[in-house]
């Protein structure tokens, strides 16, 4: 049941894609990245496990996430005033600067990788989660044409703090709310978990 919905969900995800991406100009994307280095870093690989690494995350997904950040759809006091002058543009060409980039590689912890890697390969059939590979792949790579983001390397800090955002529902611009379900079924030591093992996922 839960693969059958998996893909259901993911079908009419990547059937809403627009099929006119062009993509952004890279190079204009690094002349406009100057303001997010400071966080994210001059290539997309922040130091700080609180903020995203942005390095070769999928366009689609960074696109998305900026024009959630700018209409009020995704909340966060830090990037709401970086986004407001930010036209479609420069955000598709910010997207497609950092989608270029080369993610740094990360580590896992080993005493949650076996917990981490049952999750995200195989999911908790018992409650009912499914497991992260199905959207984000084998690699942690995601689905660039679907918008599912890499995870791949991702600080597992950012990472926990997103799956718990998802499950309080503080976060809800996932499409279907198909990360609040997921989420919301996922113990404390299981985000820890999954989220670890995709820092070392790679």
């Amino acid at each position: 049941m839960n693969k059958w919905l998996v893909f259901t969900a993911v079908f009419s995800l990547i059937s809403s894609v627009s099929p006119a991406w062009a993509g952004g100009d890279a190079a204009a994307g690094k002349e406009k990245s100057a303001t997010c280095a400071g966080c994210h870093g001059a290539d997309g690989n922040s130091a700080n496990p609180e903020w995203p690494k942005l390095a070769g995350q999928g366009d689609r997904y960074l696109h998305k996430q900026l024009k959630d950040f700018k209409g009020g759809v995704r909340k966060n006091a830090t990037m709401a005033p970086m986004v407001a002058a930010l036209g479609d543009q420069d955000m598709v060409d910010l997207a497609a600067f950092f989608s270029s980039q080369t993610v740094q590689a990360g580590s896992a912890d080993e005493n949650l990788v076996e917990l981490g890697e049952k999750i995200y390969r195989g999911g908790n059939p018992a409650s009912g989660v499914s497991a992260c590979i199905g959207c984000h792949g084998p690699s942690g790579a995601g689905n660039p044409a679907a918008g599912f983001p890499s995870l791949s390397s991702q600080h597992a800090k950012y990472v926990e703090n997103q799956l718990n955002t998802f499950k309080s529902g503080e976060r809800s611009n996932d499409a279907g709310k198909m990360m609040r379900t997921i989420a919301g079924k996922l113990t404390e030591k299981e985000i820890r978990a999954v989220a670890s093992y995709v820092q070392g996922l790679h």
